[in-house]
C-alpha cells in the first residue's frame, strides 16, 4: 500500500533504528563510511553523506526480533523485527538524513547508494505511518516506530516476516548483536542471552548455555 500524499515540510532529520549487526557503532559505520566488517563477507560501498550520526540512543519499542532467511554476509539466518510480535525490541537509534538512511536500506538490498531505491525510500518517509514496502525483498518494507524528542523513528524489515520460517544465526552474527547490546543498553551478558535466546530461530541452534560461551570468547559453535 503506498502511503498518502500529504503536504509536509520536509524532514531534516530521522532516527533510524537498528535491532541486528548494525547496533553496533563499528559494525553500522561500514554502511556509513564503506569496508568490510570484522567476520563477514561483504565490503560496503558506503553513504554518499558520511557524516557521522549526531546522536545515537538506546530505544526499546512493541514488537520482537526473529531470525530468519539466510545472511549472504554472516551465513545463517538475518535478524528481522516482526511488528506483530507480542514482545519488547531492544534497538539502537541512529540519528541520520533522510538520504543516509535511504542509503543504507540500498546497501542491506545490495543496490546502488543514491540510486533510484534510496531516492525513493527517503522521499517517502514523510508519508510513512504504517509498515509499506517497496519491493518483497528481505529490508524492503519501512516500518514508522513513533517519534522520539519529537522526531520520527523508523526502521526496515521484511513485510512478511510473520510468514518467515526461523533460522539459526551464526556466532559471528551474533557477537555483532551482543556488543551492540552492550554498548547501547549497557547491559551484561547474561541479559542478552535471555533476549537472544528469546528470539525465534535461536534456539534452533543455540542452547543459553553455547549463547554464553560463544559471547564470552568461547570456540562453542550451536548445539
Amino acid at each position: 500500500m503506498r502511503p498518502t500524499k500529504r503536504r509536509e515540510s520536509p524532514l531534516q532529520r530521522i532516527w533510524y533504528v537498528a535491532y541486528g549487526s548494525n547496533l553496533a557503532l563499528e559494525r553500522f559505520n561500514c554502511y556509513l563510511s564503506g569496508g568490510i566488517p570484522r567476520g563477514g563477507a561483504r565490503d560496503y560501498p558506503g553513504c554518499r553523506d558520511r557524516t557521522a550520526p549526531q546522536r545515537t540512543a538506546a530505544v526499546t519499542v512493541a514488537g520482537g526480533l526473529v531470525f530468519a532467511g539466510a545472511s549472504k554476509v554472516w551465513g545463517g539466518g538475518s535478524a528481522f523485527y516482526d511488528p506483530s510480535a507480542r514482545t519488547q525490541l531492544a534497538g539502537r537509534a541512529y540519528l541520520l538524513t533522510p538520504e543516509q538512511l535511504g542509503d543504507v536500506a540500498a546497501q542491506e538490498m545490495r543496490r546502488e547508494p543514491g540510486g533510484a531505491y534510496a531516492h525513493e525510500l527517503a522521499s517517502i518517509l514523510p508519508a510513512v505511518t504504517e509498515p509499506h514496502s517497496l519491493g518483497d525483498g528481505r529490508y524492503e518494507t519501512v516500518v514508522r516506530l513513533g517519534e522520539l524528542d519529537g522526531t520520527p523513528m523508523y526502521t526496515i524489515t521484511h513485510g512478511g516476516v510473520a510468514t518467515l520460517e526461523p533460522v539459526a544465526p551464526t556466532a559471528s552474527y551474533l557477537h555483532w548483536i551482543a556488543t551492540g547490546l552492550a554498548e547501547a543498553h549497557g547491559w551484561n551478558v547474561h541479559r542478552v542471552v535471555d533476549y537472544l535466546h528469546a528470539a525465534p530461530g535461536v534456539r534452533l541452534g543455540w542452547t543459553p548455555g553455547a549463547l554464553l560461551s560463544v559471547l564470552n570468547g568461547g570456540a562453542g559453535g550451536g548445539g
